[in-house]
């Protein structure tokens, strides 16, 4: 068995990632290399608890902005989630990775509630946890959840799996010169305004001294190398 730098990590992955190039919905060909991305990491012994999103789905945010009532709209956002947690679940389990998915709203014929130990408890059988269903209560997102569940769980890192290669000073598909950035303060984030993790879910991490990766997930192979120390992405810290 390789080493491996961290023994527990959240990853957090994005709705719009499972789309693909549809940009809408599941495509089967992206669900089954994160899978393959996945159960790389598992297989090394380390413990993987996942939080997923639900933009390719239904995005919450969106809706409200064209007058659905926000709490509705996060509700339904929230069920989204849960779409992409059993598919991602499903896969897992058909290459042997044995998975357990909990939700902060109750749903017992799909998932078990969201519970802290057990959750921990599953991590130590190396089992992979995915967490669905955001908090559990509308106006946070599923970044906020990420940060919120890593810090309940004991993970030494979030790894925040995107399209792009890190964080950089301006979007790079609109701006191909922007500079990215290897390592950034968490307040730089926030006093730039970067669009990388929502403002609490920033602050969260910033508070509790929890580092976080932002890397290209679509990379084949990068979740596994991060793992195993190598430098991928962009690393943010409550360091200046």
């Amino acid at each position: 068995m390789t080493a491996s730098k961290y023994r527990r990590v959240l990853l957090k992955i994005s709705g719009e990632l499972l789309a693909g190039a549809q940009g809408y919905g599941i495509e089967p060909a992206v669900l089954e290399s994160l899978a393959d991305e996945i159960g790389s990491v598992s297989k090394l012994g380390v413990e993987i608890a996942i939080v997923i999103g639900g933009g390719n789905i239904f995005r919450g945010i969106a809706a409200s902005a064209t007058g659905m009532e926000r709490a509705s709209a996060d509700y339904m956002g929230m069920l989204a989630t849960m779409l992409n947690a059993l598919a991602l679940q499903n896969s897992l389990e058909g290459k042997g990775i044995m998975t357990r998915v909990q939700s902060a709203i109750e749903m017992r014929q799909l998932a078990e509630g969201y519970i802290r130990r057990r959750a921990i408890r599953h991590l130590e059988k190396k089992r992979v946890v995915i967490f669905a269903g955001g908090t559990g209560n509308p106006y946070f997102s599923t970044d906020t959840a990420a940060a919120l569940r890593a810090m309940e769980i004991g993970a030494e890192v979030i790894m925040k799996g995107t399209k792009v290669d890190g964080i950089y000073e301006a979007d790079p598909v609109t701006h191909p010169t922007a500079k990215m950035f290897a390592e950034l303060p968490f307040l730089s984030i926030l006093n730039k305004h970067l669009k990388v993790m929502d403002s609490t879910a920033i602050t969260l991490c910033m508070d509790n001294n929890l580092p976080l990766i932002v890397f290209n997930l679509k990379e084949p192979g990068n979740l596994k190398r991060i793992v195993q120390g190598d430098k991928i992405g962009t690393l943010v810290t409550a360091a200046s």
